[in-house]
């Protein structure tokens, strides 16, 4: 699942300044994404539709594991 978000966010931003960290907790998969604030805009999109669909997809590939899945998305803090 965190290869999936990883892949989506590096080609949505065309950059590699974002982390993802993954944290399983039985049937739930929280993800949460730390990024630039110059690429963050790209990733939640106008009026969130950008990051809305990224989850999207992500449910899609949970529904077919049988876990729930939560993407968050945050500044980077350095």
């Amino acid at each position: 699942m965190k290869k999936l978000l990883e892949y989506l966010v590096s080609e949505i931003t065309g950059s590699d300044k974002f982390s993802v960290s993954e944290n399983v907790n039985n049937d739930l998969i929280e993800l949460s994404v730390q990024a630039d604030p110059e690429i963050l805009g790209l990733i939640i999109g106008k009026k969130g539709k950008t990051i809305r669909n990224i989850r999207n997809i992500l449910k899609v590939k949970a529904t077919l594991e049988k876990k729930g899945v939560n993407v968050n998305v945050s500044e980077k803090t350095d």
